[in-house]
């Protein structure tokens, strides 16, 4: 496990349980031991077990937990996702704390789910974008490819995109070209794109040598065809820009490599869940 997941395991459970669970401490036996579910009240796509099952064992070592579906399976409403056994002031403690991320987690991959099957059958693949939860990163990224979706770039150093905003500050085509040729010799494993918002600008990227992607940013299908005619395969081609569910297909019918979606994270909603004690 990254060492950030371990940490952000670690702060949640601060953040719950401070100076201990005084409700279970003063309303359950010490001697008590139980055994839990968590059970699904809704259909979803698992993602974020092994996240679950260690903040279970954060909390108590000693306690017996396993995974009952693994990530990027599909359940139904009614289908247990994991069992606990042991001290029920432990399963009580970290009950919340490990709901918390299992339903977010399998919120991002039902989510990606959707929009993966919206899109078939053109050969197009569903992108997540850096609209994820601040320290959530890696494993809202994670939920994505349980989904089926596929991860865009991590962070800001590992894959150069040349934005509007960038371009409004410096757009000129030879500083563009000197600025490629530059990234290229110094960190030659980073991955290029540049945006663009008119079917002018993709012809004009389309005379820079080093460019491996364009991001078409809020076009209409109609300009998105004209796009990729104008490419013709000779780059990776990005659609982007307030695509729904209602609109993601006639995007994927453009010819387009990938479609990239904010909503896969910044908007999934958590599945409802709950853990049942016995």
């Amino acid at each position: 496990m990254h060492p950030s997941i371990s940490a952000l395991i670690r702060a949640a459970i601060v953040e719950d349980v401070g100076t201990g669970d005084v409700t279970s401490l003063y309303f359950i036996p010490e001697t008590s031991r139980s055994q839990a579910e968590i059970v699904a009240r809704e259909p979803g796509i698992v993602s974020g077990a092994e996240i679950a099952v260690t903040v279970f064992k954060e909390i108590d070592p000693a306690l017996e937990v396993g995974a009952c579906i693994p990530d990027g399976s599909p359940f139904e409403r009614g289908s247990i996702l994991m069992k606990a056994t042991g001290s029920t002031r432990s399963l009580l403690t970290a009950e919340r704390t490990a709901l918390n991320f299992l339903q977010r987690l399998c919120g991002v991959a039902t989510q990606t789910r959707k929009y993966v099957d919206a899109v078939k059958p053109h050969p197009v693949q569903v992108w997540d974008t850096r609209k994820t939860t601040p320290g959530w990163r890696l494993l809202e990224k994670n939920a994505v490819k349980h989904g089926g979706g596929t991860n865009h770039r991590m962070g800001l150093y590992d894959h150069a995109m040349v934005k509007d905003n960038h371009l409004a500050a410096n757009g000129d085509l030879t500083a563009l070209q000197a600025a490629i040729h530059k990234l290229r010799a110094e960190r030659p494993g980073v991955r290029i794109q540049l945006e663009a918002a008119t079917l002018k600008q993709v012809a004009d990227f389309l005379t820079l040598d080093g460019v491996e992607m364009l991001l078409l940013d809020n076009m209409t299908p109609d300009q998105q065809r004209e796009a990729v005619k104008l490419v013709n395969g000779k780059l990776w081609l990005e659609a982007s820009g307030g695509i729904t569910l209602d609109t993601i297909k006639n995007v994927a019918a453009t010819g387009v490599n990938a479609i990239s979606v904010g909503a896969l994270t910044h908007s999934a909603r958590a599945l409802d869940l709950a853990l049942d004690l016995f």
